[in-house]
């Protein structure tokens, strides 16, 4: 049984922290794979600045090509919006039922996990893998020394796909921040500049 991490995220656009992440902790856990699960539009909210969510995932697999343990995935487009992750988790284990699922989050995260729709039954079915955040605050007690709770040191990244469209916005040259092939997408698509 295969090991899987989801990562998810509107990855607007994917950026160097996101894979620097991602592949960290694949690299750095126990598990197999991780799976970069694209978070549709909601279409009860107007948000002009994301990208459809085809061009999104369309950046997703630009960005982790050369990674043969990154995926892109775009299993919440066909989930009935809006949607929560409790119920992302009960699909995909139905689905694939020969593959064990985990959550990535950021510490950031982990401090509100506890206002999450039905967070026990995500805690009681899935381990939760959680890399470092600048925040503030103390991460709640209750999940301190969780048994299904794993800390995983790793580098904090401080890159923000706002920051990466407002920067396109005003002009300024971002290609650091982004894969070669994402950046031309964006480029050639013209994306981010008004």
């Amino acid at each position: 049984m295969s090991k899987i991490g989801l990562f998810f995220g509107t990855f607007n656009p994917i950026h160097i922290g996101h894979l620097i992440i991602a592949n960290h902790m694949v690299e750095n856990s126990d598990l197999d794979e991780i799976w970069m699960l694209v978070t549709p539009h909601n279409p009860f909210k107007k948000k002009s600045s994301l990208l459809e969510n085809h061009h999104r995932l369309e950046l997703v697999y630009l960005a982790t090509e050369g990674y043969e343990k990154l995926q892109p995935s775009d299993i919440e487009f066909k989930l009935p919006q809006p949607n929560y992750t409790v119920h992302t988790l009960a699909h995909i284990s139905d689905v694939y039922k020969n593959h064990e699922f985990c959550l990535i989050m950021g510490e950031d995260n982990l401090k509100s996990f506890h206002k999450w729709k039905n967070y026990e039954v995500i805690l009681e079915n899935h381990e939760i893998y959680v890399y470092p955040r600048i925040a503030d605050g103390k991460t709640a007690s209750r999940f301190n020394n969780h048994k299904k709770i794993h800390k995983i040191e790793a580098p904090i990244i401080e890159i923000s796909s706002t920051l990466i469209r407002k920067s396109i916005q005003s002009g300024k040259n971002i290609k650091p921040l982004v894969t070669k092939e994402v950046w031309n997408y964006i480029d050639e698509m013209n994306f981010y500049r008004k």
